[in-house]
């Protein structure tokens, strides 16, 4: 992987871990650096300097910066220089004309010791707005559900930005070695998602640097670096450079680069809690530079990952305490309820686990053994115990691997791997101990990583490795780690054991009153509730039974009533017994009992929702309407309709209106059956509301009012996006190239693309880097936007077209674009372009 300096190839393996990191006196070509004095005297030069400044070194050493830089450039210097906070502050400003009637230059500033170091580079205008990219991209982010989608979007976005052939994000495990958890690469190279890289790749030191310094480039690995000058100061000592933007690499990693068969690599860290969590690899196979602007760009992205990472991580473990401390009150109000001491610890293990999750628990409580699940037998578990005694004073105790610190424990690593040790008791102590399944695992390595140094001419070195290809290893003895957050809930575990239960404090026997009353009032309102159920669905029963004169007819009566009362309690218990939608009563009554009529019910009105005990009410006076409509009304035939509409009136009251139409001729009833007397008084009478029906020859009409107290507005329901999913007929395969110089669009182009089918998306933002992308491995069709800045596709499209590759043209032109005659019919889509469009263009 990509990394800052290693040791020197003459570093003492065994001095690795101790010794600083050798920082090299020397820079990449592509810049050139000047350090000077705390009163801008040059002290230190690059020998490539000459080439941009125009004198030799000799006559630089010694010389007042402003005797050769234009005099508004080290105005400037000076005021990011005083903008400069900590240690390890660097900053960096765009298109500054050091030389008189010379081109611009990027320059990043720093401090080190008292020098004060200048680093220049050729600028490249790109006009990049960085804040507004980095914006666009983190809101993409941000619109990601989930830890992998989060990675591999952040790899997508990475590449897109940068332009290099392959970006991974790499994590660094608890033991330091790494993993590739996401990849974004162009089609044709190696995939390297799921490798793990042994310690050695990376060594502590460099680790650190990386900590320090957010980002590092390598353009070009075959390119000679060039020496400062003087390599050392009056004092002896040389120029610390660790927060260099063109500091050199060792041989050593460029070796390991080459073997990789990598020609320009950058890296960005990614850091958790101002700790190194893992990087952002950029690999490209060949010589790449990037601008100052857009790396500070790179730069900034990796910044903001690493915050949306840490935000969401730190949301996951909040959320598994929030669960865990749930288990964990309940338990205590368990504990408190009745025995309070520790001998009922056995009597909830359930509980115990569910706090950590875990695959056995052993207790020890006073020389007493009890175990549950997978554990140690209870000799084993005494042994065990016996050990835990002569670690640390009074803290929990974790381990991963039991055999490696108890010798004894790799006799039941089947059973019990790794242990969670909770002192729940003064010396001599008592324990409550989770164990965890040894989980046997493949791993699979970029090369062996058992070989990370070889035998060079100066003895014993650092060597880097030639090899890369998968190597897998098979893990044993060890169970899954102990999460932080497993470890600060065992924590609280072990301070409620000692403080709260074996104190026997008078707020656990208050609590435990409060939570019986609670829970006597909860029954209570459960009885309440259940009966007046029972006595609705009685007088129902009773009603229905005396105006029906066949069994039959009393069956689907009685069933097509309770049915309505079912779906009015659906929905209102699908929200905790809170209030439902006015709008679904009616549309789910209209079509569970009218079916195919359903959409002659036309409804008007801002939708509110119901408070449940209104809620059951208003639901069988909508049954009692629709059957009646049905039966009788303007929904018996196929022409008449429904018009539901209701509003709030001055009072705030809900007002419902029902109107038919489009019937037969409609005569009032000669009698009054339970029906009509649910549509007549049960809003009156349950709700003290009001309820006026009167029967017209065209049609029945009713009017409905319901008081505010059981009325509430409704939210605002979002409007569903539309899919980009296309239909399963019309599908694209193989791999797209897409030329657009707009890395937004081009990033939409390959959603919708993957979207159609699409096994790989290329992209590209310049003809050479289409052409080269062309020759090292042919797509199957390809996307071109017509204008890439200061040129335009059509370069591509006529290389396309002599290797008969279908391509389509994408324009913001509209119909101005013509499509140049040698290529013949070309199909044209226009932005913006969707699914439909590019499935048109390749049919």
């Amino acid at each position: 992987m990509t990394q800052p300096d290693q040791p020197p190839a003459t570093v003492d393996l065994a001095s690795c871990d101790r010794e600083p990191i050798h920082i090299l006196g020397s820079v990449q070509p592509f810049g050139f650096l000047l350090a000077v004095s705390p009163d801008w005297i040059v002290t230190r030069v690059s020998e490539n300097a000459p080439a941009w400044l125009g004198r030799p070194v000799e006559d630089l050493l010694g010389l007042p910066l402003d005797a050769f830089v234009d005099a508004e450039a080290i105005h400037r210097l000076r005021g990011h220089l005083q903008t400069l906070r900590g240690p390890d502050a660097v900053d960096r400003i765009f298109a500054v004309r050091l030389l008189p009637d010379q081109p611009p230059f990027d320059v990043a500033l720093h401090l080190s010791g008292p020098a004060i170091v200048i680093e220049a580079e050729p600028s490249e205008p790109e006009h990049l707005s960085a804040g507004n990219l980095v914006r666009s991209m983190v809101g993409r982010l941000q619109q990601t559900a989930g830890y992998d989608p989060l990675c591999r979007e952040a790899a997508r976005q990475m590449r897109a930005l940068t332009g290099f052939d392959r970006v991974m994000v790499y994590r660094f495990a608890p033991d330091g070695h790494g993993e590739v958890i996401a990849e974004a690469a162009r089609s044709g190279l190696d995939r390297y998602l799921g490798l793990h890289y042994p310690v050695s790749d990376i060594p502590k030191q460099a680790r650190a640097l990386y900590e320090r310094n957010w980002l590092r480039i390598i353009a070009d690995v075959g390119a000679p670096a060039a020496a400062v000058l003087p390599p050392r100061d009056p004092e002896g000592e040389p120029l610390d450079l660790s927060l260099s933007t063109l500091r050199a690499v060792s041989p050593i990693h460029i070796e390991y680069l080459r073997n990789m068969g990598v020609a320009a690599s950058l890296s960005v860290s990614i850091l958790r809690n101002g700790r190194l969590w893992g990087l952002f690899a950029c690999h490209h196979m060949e010589p790449r530079h990037i601008s100052l602007e857009r790396r500070t760009a790179a730069e900034l992205f990796g910044q903001m990952f690493s915050w949306i990472l840490e935000s969401r991580q730190r949301e996951e473990e909040a959320a598994q305490e929030a669960r865990s401390r749930e288990i964990h009150n309940r338990l205590m109000g368990a504990l408190a309820s009745g025995v309070t001491g520790l001998e009922s610890l056995p009597d909830f293990v359930e509980e115990l686990a569910a706090i950590v999750p875990s695959d056995g628990i052993g207790l020890w409580v006073d020389g007493t053994v009890s175990l549950h699940g997978a554990t140690p037998t209870a000799e084993e578990f005494a042994g065990l115990v016996r050990f835990l005694n002569r670690t640390a004073a009074s803290r929990v105790y974790a381990v991963d691997e039991i055999g490696r610190a108890h010798e004894p424990g790799r006799d039941f690593t089947e059973r019990a791997a790794g242990m969670l040790a909770v002192p729940v008791s003064r010396t001599p102590r008592d324990f409550l101990v989770f164990f965890r399944r040894e989980v046997a695992r493949t791993v699979t390595w970029a090369g062996n990583p058992e070989k990370p140094a070889g035998l060079g001419p100066n003895g014993v070195r650092l060597t880097p490795r030639k090899s890369f290809e998968a190597w897998t290893e098979t893990v044993r003895g060890r169970s899954l780690p102990w999460s932080e957050v497993e470890l600060r809930t065992a924590e609280a575990l072990r301070v409620t054991l000692l403080e709260v239960i074996l104190r026997l404090s008078d707020s656990a026997e208050r609590e435990r009153k409060e939570a019986q009353e609670r829970q006597e009032l909860l029954i209570a309102e459960l009885n309440h509730r259940v009966r007046n159920i029972l006595n609705l669905i009685r007088g129902v029963v009773t009603q229905s039974r005396a105006n029906v004169d066949r069994p039959e007819d009393f069956t689907a009566v009685v069933g097509e009533r309770i049915q309505a009362l079912a779906r009015a309690h659906d929905q209102v218990t699908s929200s905790n017994w809170g209030p439902g939608s006015l709008r679904d009563l009616v549309l789910l009554e209209a079509g569970a009992y009218l079916g195919r009529k359903a959409d002659r019910v036309v409804l008007d009105g801002v939708d509110v929702l119901l408070e449940p005990q209104a809620f059951t009410t208003v639901a069988l006076v909508i049954h009692e309407l629709m059957t009646n409509s049905a039966k009788y009304g303007a929904l018996c035939d196929s022409a008449g309709r429904i018009d539901v509409r209701w509003e709030r009136d001055a009072l705030d009251h809900l007002v419902i209106h029902w109107r038919e139409s489009g019937g037969p001729v409609v005569r009032a009833p000669t009698r009054r059956g339970f029906g009509t007397t649910i549509i007549e008084r049960s809003i009156p009478y349950e709700l003290k509301g009001e309820a006026e029906v009167r029967y017209e020859l065209t049609g029945l009409r009713a009017r409905f009012v319901v008081p505010p107290a059981y009325v509430r507005a409704a939210p605002p329901k979002q409007a569903q996006p539309a899919s980009r999913e296309p239909s399963p007929a019309t599908r694209l395969d193989g791999t797209v190239l897409v030329v657009e110089d707009n890395m937004i669009i081009a990033l939409e182009a390959e959603e919708v693309l993957t979207a159609l089918g699409a096994s790989a998306v290329d992209m590209a933002a310049s003809v050479r880097e289409a052409l080269r992308l062309i020759e090292a491995s042919r797509p199957d069709r390809a996307v071109l936007d017509v204008n890439l800045g200061s040129e335009t596709s059509v370069p591509v499209a006529r290389r396309l077209a002599e290797l008969g590759i279908p391509f389509a043209f994408a324009t913001g032109y509209g119909e101005s674009f013509k499509v140049p005659p040698d290529l013949g019919d070309v199909p044209v889509v226009k932005k913006p372009y969707g699914a439909d469009e590019l499935l048109r263009a390749f049919p």
